[in-house]
């Protein structure tokens, strides 16, 4: 993996700022995470510790998180045994992905104690675990680690602590030229093929190197590639490290568009190039928008489901009705054969299964069959078929309805299915609330559920290049405030043609066209044809726009529209400024 021993250095070379400093608050916004908020020399961090499974890391971060009502319990027992506490070191267990951090703190009786944090970087295996100090004993982990998960180390509250199995390759940051080359060729004659790669080499002899490092190193020291050339760009930049030199930087490939980040300049990979000041900007950067698409993914797996359930029994309950009309369609047919029966009843009695009629209604006059209820008198049968009609006639009206309704009630799932593609972490919030008072799933916590002060929603917003705010609604509460509350009958309204997204509006009447193209590309953006080209997006005066009385949330009809077609471009998005909230 990409973060390798010398990323992690570089982390705790850069997080000695904190050390000193007072732990202030501490949340676990999500189940692989905590942040701790730390004041120290006189500045303000927010460190973030992270034992996701897929995106583990440890960095400063400037980035908003949302934190659930109650707190776990691990989070619970760190605000005991950490909080007000004084980061007293932050160190590195040789190069190994391993940060350990140490807490005084005073306990409940005003004697001092001391905790340490241990943060494991180990892909699947990471782990936040909290320790006794003095005893080395675990108080507990946010992730357990049971016997019948691992034998050789357990993590659960009241164990000895077992640190990770050692791999027993050589510190690269104390080597020398003499060992360099023998331990390199000692390693190439205890390999299993003779055709091991030099970087292949380099990964297995030395703690802390990544493949993606290794690789470096061996593209630097050039096409001849002998043990000199390879010793002068190993030791050139294991120097750099010792001294605390790093440039964090992430290259996106030209040949596959994946991203790649190192403490150090990525000169073998082909591509775009975006250096940073600090190894935390740069995690931040790599890490951020696919962390938060992870838990966002995690929290709202449940409604996704539900949702695409609901879609798949309306669009099986739309086929039905759909066969049913065109039964309905044939109502006529069941009052003819009622016509003719009565017209013919003395051609046949009680107990014919059968009996073969003119029908006076073909020109030519043809007989035609009709079956029969052997159990009913001809009136009887004739009016069987009288009632069909009739019944069939009565459901083509009531059928309409229930299909025009079963498609208004598709066209809103997939709004909601589009909303949560697009939505944040609190935006799903507002959806499973939405879907609450709407009905769909039952609010278990309904008694226990704290209102919120402030009744408005969060809206994304943006700076046209003009300097025009531009207000984006990400799902239906945000739509409904954005459209019927915030709106001025002067602003401009955007949305996608016919297609489920996002109400977009322009601030104000003193706009160009710079500006309108803007917002139509964010509402296509922020819509379900974010991958396609040419959009439609329609836009007119929010004076044109209404909810009809008892529509679903979000939905509006508006009038007096034209139309945009735009491609959205996000990179062009990106570029955009971030507005002030209404």
């Amino acid at each position: 993996m990409a973060l390798d021993g010398i990323v992690v250095r570089a982390i705790v070379h850069e997080l000695q700022a904190c050390v000193g400093g007072r732990i202030g608050k501490i949340h676990q916004p999500s189940a692989h995470d905590i942040l701790l908020h730390i004041r120290s020399h006189g500045n303000n961090y927010k460190l973030l510790l992270s034992a996701n499974p897929t995106y583990p890391r440890v960095h400063l971060t400037e980035a908003p998180f949302t934190n659930p009502m109650e707190a776990p319990m691990f989070c619970m027992l760190m605000r005991k045994y950490c909080e007000n506490g004084t980061v007293e070191s932050i160190t590195q267990d040789d190069l190994e992905r391993v940060i350990r951090i140490q807490i005084k703190h005073r306990n409940e009786l005003g004697d001092l104690s001391s905790k340490t944090i241990l943060v494991e970087l180990m892909g699947r295996h990471s782990n936040i675990i909290l320790l006794d100090s003095a005893a080395e004993v675990i108080l507990d982990g946010i992730h357990h680690v049971t016997p019948a998960i691992s034998s050789y180390r357990v993590v659960l509250p009241g164990s000895k602590y077992t640190a990770p199995p050692a791999q027993n390759k050589a510190n690269p940051l104390r080597e020398n030229e003499a060992s360099f080359r023998l331990n390199m060729e000692r390693m190439e004659a205890n390999g299993e093929e003779q055709t091991d790669k030099p970087e292949q080499l380099l990964v297995r002899s030395y703690s802390g190197l990544s493949p993606l490092l290794a690789k470096e190193i061996v593209y630097r020291a050039g096409s001849r590639l002998d043990g000199e050339s390879l010793w002068a760009e190993f030791h050139s930049l294991m120097r750099s490290f010792e001294k605390n030199e790093y440039e964090p930087s992430i290259v996106t490939e030209d040949s596959s568009g994946k991203l790649f980040f190192s403490a150090t300049r990525l000169t073998h990979i082909q591509g775009e190039r975006q250096t940073f000041s600090s190894i935390s900007q740069c995690l931040e950067s790599f890490y951020g928008s696919k962390a938060e698409r992870d838990n966002v993914r995690q929290r709202a797996s449940d409604l996704l489901r539900f949702l695409q359930n609901e879609k798949t029994k309306n669009v099986k309950k739309l086929d039905k009705l759909r066969e049913t009309l065109e039964e309905a369609k044939e109502a006529d047919r069941y009052r003819i054969l009622g016509e003719l029966l009565t017209a013919s009843m003395h051609l046949f009695q009680k107990g014919d299964k059968k009996v073969e009629v003119v029908n006076y209604y073909d020109e030519e006059q043809g007989t035609v069959t009709i079956e029969l209820d052997p159990m009913l008198t001809p009136s009887e049968n004739a009016q069987k078929y009288f009632r069909r009609y009739t019944k069939m006639k009565n459901s083509l009206t009531v059928v309409q309805e229930q299909i025009a309704g079963t498609r208004e009630e598709i066209r809103y799932l997939d709004s909601l299915l589009q909303q949560l593609d697009n939505a944040g972490l609190s935006d799903i919030d507002e959806i499973r609330e939405e879907l609450m008072e709407q009905g769909y799933i039952r609010d278990r916590a309904r008694k226990a559920r704290k209102k919120k002060k402030n009744g408005k929603p969060v809206l994304t917003s943006f700076l046209s290049s003009e300097g025009v705010p531009i207000y984006v609604g990400k799902n239906n509460t945000q739509n409904e405030y954005l459209t019927n509350r915030l709106a001025h009958s002067s602003d401009t309204w955007l949305h996608t043609k016919d297609i489920p997204g996002s109400h977009v509006v322009i601030r104000g009447q003193s706009f160009g066209e710079a500006t309108l193209h803007e917002a139509a590309m964010l509402a296509a953006y922020y819509s379900q044809a974010r991958e396609s080209s040419q959009v439609p997006v329609d836009y007119t005066l929010i004076r044109h726009v209404r909810k009809p009385n008892g529509a679903k949330p979000g939905f509006v009809i508006y009038e007096q529209q034209k139309t945009l077609f735009v491609t959205p471009d996000e990179a062009l998005i990106k570029q955009l400024p971030s507005g002030q909230q209404p």
